[in-house]
């Protein structure tokens, strides 16, 4: 009796990592986070990793993979500030870690930039670079 019950506790925690993993948030729209940069009301999250992040990135963003190590020293001491995700463009997946890890520490108001620095880049907007 304890293999089919030790197979559905198993079957029951595979399920949650897959559902954690298809976890989405709540999408910014382009012209919304354009108006949160130009305010600096929105903390960024670049997930692009360093090398990218040096080559463009969102004016002010943070570089996560920097970061993260010391995340909640970094952002905002309100946790229902907004803070917002992105990675290279609608297909890029890396920014969820990024949002977890805010999630995490409790923030309530994070976004998902789902077109990205790519997207960001096209539409002409400004960006930073870091040397």
């Amino acid at each position: 009796m304890r293999t089919p019950l030790a197979l559905a506790a198993l079957l029951c925690a595979a399920a949650s990592m897959v559902l954690a993993a298809d976890k989405t948030y709540p999408e910014i729209s382009h012209d919304e986070l354009v108006r949160a940069v130009a305010a600096r009301t929105a903390t960024m999250l670049d997930a692009n990793g360093t090398h990218s992040y040096k080559e463009g990135h969102i004016p002010g963003a943070l570089d996560f993979d920097a970061v993260k190590n010391r995340l909640a020293s970094v952002l905002p001491a309100d946790r229902s500030a907004l803070i917002v995700a992105y990675c290279a463009d609608e297909n890029c997946p890396d920014y969820r870690e990024a949002a977890e890890a805010a999630e995490a520490l409790g923030y309530t108001n994070v976004k998902h930039y789902a077109p990205g620095i790519l997207g960001w880049k096209d539409s002409g907007a400004r960006v930073e670079t870091a040397k």
